[in-house]
């Protein structure tokens, strides 16, 4: 099996879609002699921020002398960029090399990603795992160890079809990450902090409070730095920048969160653009528009490379509420190459779809 056919083989599992529970993904684990338990492990839940502070952790250790495993997702640039050590991908011939050992199995996509992971890590003798949850926490693929350091960053509704509809019962399965006897490194949460000090008092964990400076940058930064200083690592830090996160490329900003609470935090951003936005359907997409549009100018819906993407025209009849001018182009690299374009926003798979182009139209790649 070469890396093309590895990467549609796992790929081509994204039709079970998704599927909570640790059964399967345990069982692949067992299989492959349960490498979870031979790494040292970081384990980041949370909303919004969690890639970006699970990012920062990552590079710090790395930049101290750790060889350093970090999973993330989605992916935007490439499918490997999910599985990094020390900012190198796990190489194609690798994974596939994995993919075709463990390929008798009926995970979902996300749970045989997630187990490569860990196999590829302990593989290489990893001395940190930094990883971020896909969905969630208490049923997450990721969720698999016995012992963490668990850091949870800012909870907003988000997945409420699978993890609950008011923030106390999202921050319940955030909380899933944190183990007997652990530590928990816990973002300011004020609406459902008290979740997380009813769990960590069941488990006996000690909870680490992080000052809430009533901004999210701060806050990032305060939460991985507290994460450090239980590794014995006092330093400044400085967030590292991953992309489709506030991303400038030229005159556009590119940035894929898709919830209320993202939205505020680009707002601050933001002033009379022409956007391009494009949304998952299973998304608040009312209260996301509801932030954005009214600093849009003009926008343009399109919609993108995903089956659960609501269609150009159905998210043109929501903008249209905030903005009075909005116009439907369904293919991603149409839309973007319309005049005058400064925001692109709404989603990692829109990203995905257009920001190798942007990079290239501006000679960045």
């Amino acid at each position: 099996m070469n890396y093309n056919e590895a990467l549609n083989f796992i790929i081509s599992k994204q039709s079970l879609g998704i599927m909570p529970g640790l059964t399967r993904i345990l069982k692949l684990l067992e299989k492959m002699g349960n490498p979870q338990k031979d790494l040292k492990i970081i384990h980041i839940a949370g909303t919004n921020g969690k890639g970006t502070v699970a990012a920062t952790i990552a590079n710090t250790l790395t930049e101290h002398g750790y060889k350093v495993g970090f999973f993330s997702s989605p992916w935007v640039m490439d499918y490997r960029e999910q599985i990094q050590i020390n900012h190198d991908f796990i190489s194609e011939a690798e994974f596939a090399e994995y993919v075709e050992t463990y390929k008798d199995n009926d995970c979902s996509e996300f749970e045989f990603l997630t187990a490569i992971m860990y196999k590829y890590f302990a593989d290489q003798k990893a001395d940190y795992a930094v990883v971020e949850c896909g969905m969630g926490g208490l049923e997450d693929a990721t969720n698999v160890e016995a012992s963490n350091i668990a850091v949870i960053t800012s909870v907003a509704l988000d997945h409420t079809a699978f993890l609950g509809n008011t923030i106390e019962e999202i921050a319940y399965q955030k909380a899933g990450i944190i183990k007997e006897n652990g530590t928990c490194v816990l973002y300011p949460n004020p609406a459902c902090d008290h979740i997380f000090e009813k769990v960590c008092r069941e488990k006996k964990a000690k909870l680490i409070k992080v000052h809430d400076f009533q901004s999210c940058m701060q806050n990032n930064m305060n939460t991985v730095a507290e994460t450090l200083k239980l590794l014995g690592i006092h330093t400044d830090i400085i967030l590292f920048d991953l992309p489709a996160r506030k991303e400038k490329i030229g005159n556009v900003l590119l940035d894929g969160g898709h919830n209320a609470d993202a939205a505020k935090y680009l707002k601050s951003s933001l002033s009379n653009e022409t956007a391009v936005i494009g949304m998952m359907a299973d998304k608040d997409i009312d209260a996301y528009l509801s932030i954005v549009a009214p600093k849009c100018k003009k926008i343009i819906t399109t919609t993108p490379n995903n089956p659960r993407a609501i269609s150009a025209e159905e998210l043109k009849k929501i903008a249209e509420k905030y903005c009075n001018d909005v116009v439907a182009i369904k293919n991603p690299l149409e839309a973007v190459q319309q005049q005058e374009i400064t925001l692109v926003c709404g989603s990692f798979f829109l990203a995905r779809d257009v920001r190798d182009y942007l990079l290239k139209s501006n000679g960045l790649s």
